[in-house]
C-alpha cells in the first residue's frame, strides 16, 4: 500500500509539473519509469531512480 501511494504521488507530481512545463515528455517518462522501476524491483530506491532515468530519456526523445 505504501509503495501504491508513493507512485500515486509521483505520478500527481508529474502532471502537475508538466502542465506547466516545456518538459512534459520527459517528466512523465521520469514518473513512469520511477514507477515501473520500483515496482519491478520490489519497491528499491534503486529500481526508482533507474526507471526514472530510463524514462526519463525515452519521453525526451519521444516528445522531439
Amino acid at each position: 500500500m505504501k509503495q501504491l501511494i508513493s507512485i500515486i504521488a509521483i505520478v500527481t507530481a508529474a502532471f502537475s509539473v508538466s502542465a506547466c512545463s516545456t518538459t512534459g515528455g520527459t517528466v512523465l517518462g521520469a514518473a513512469a519509469g520511477a514507477g515501473v522501476g520500483s515496482a519491478a524491483t520490489g519497491g528499491s530506491t534503486a529500481g526508482a531512480v533507474g526507471g526514472a532515468a530510463v524514462g526519463g530519456i525515452i519521453g525526451h526523445e519521444l516528445s522531439k
